[in-house]
């Protein structure tokens, strides 16, 4: 039987996440310039003017080639407690002007964040959204949805029936662990309206680009508050490194 290789299998020029997320840097720790151009890390700056470096991840390209644009990626499930913790008080400090009944998470990485950011906001609990369909489940109280980092299709966002009662009619913050294009957000926004809820607020950690600017509206055409821990440039490749995207 062949033995795993434990390297890990990573982009050329792209490090291995090992060491990534697991602790948070002062401007005299930081290893690298904050400015860019950045080689294969992003020190995202927290409101505490602390740093938590994050590994960059070229998107893939239709021919294999090398990739032109990356992310910084965040994976709340790998990153160390004391981060996650950090990044939810951060979360709930900058969500507390806003007023809300209930906490929703949506998943999968936004689970992480959830039941912290609702503690720290004095709550007893959340509603989790989820992916995963118990046989009680209804199929209207369900929604297609898809990622930037995730893909492929035919992924569904549910609401377990028994607690429609708690968003219902309420105000809601909705918490997650990052927004980039907003695609993700946008479809448990569209399964929280068929609920009956409205959403007050979205917190995340990570504030990635503004492509999701656009789309994170209300009916009226009002934009829906995003507040977050971060932020972060979608970047593209130039002669010297990565930049942040013109």
């Amino acid at each position: 039987m062949s033995q795993i290789d434990l390297t890990g299998q990573n982009l050329p020029g792209f490090d291995a996440t090992t060491d990534y997320w697991q602790t948070t840097v002062t401007e005299a720790e930081l290893a690298q310039s904050p400015l860019p151009p950045y080689a294969k890390s992003y020190p995202a700056q927290l409101p505490d003017g602390r740093y938590v470096v994050l590994p960059l991840r070229g998107m893939p390209t239709a021919d294999g080639s090398a990739p032109e644009r990356c992310v910084a990626s965040l994976i709340a499930n790998q990153a160390s407690i004391d981060v996650v913790e950090q990044l939810a008080l951060h979360m709930a400090n900058a969500a507390r002007p806003h007023a809300f009944d209930v906490v929703v998470g949506l998943p999968t990485l936004g689970l992480a964040f959830a039941p912290l950011v609702a503690k720290h906001l004095g709550h007893s609990r959340y509603v989790p959204l989820g992916y995963s369909r118990k046989y009680w489940y209804r199929e209207e109280l369900s929604e297609p949805v898809s990622s930037i980092t995730t893909p492929g299709k035919g992924k569904l966002l549910y609401i377990d029936p028994n607690q429609l009662s708690l968003i219902a009619g309420k105000r809601v913050l909705v918490v997650d662990d990052a927004v980039s294009s907003g695609t993700t957000m946008v479809s448990g926004l569209r399964l929280l309206e068929r609920c009956g809820a409205e959403v007050a607020a979205i917190a995340v950690a990570m504030r990635q680009g503004t492509q999701w600017q656009q789309k994170l509206l209300r009916a009226d055409g009002s934009a829906i508050p995003v507040v977050g821990a971060y932020d972060c440039p979608r970047m593209e490749r130039r002669a010297d490194g990565w930049w942040p995207e013109a």
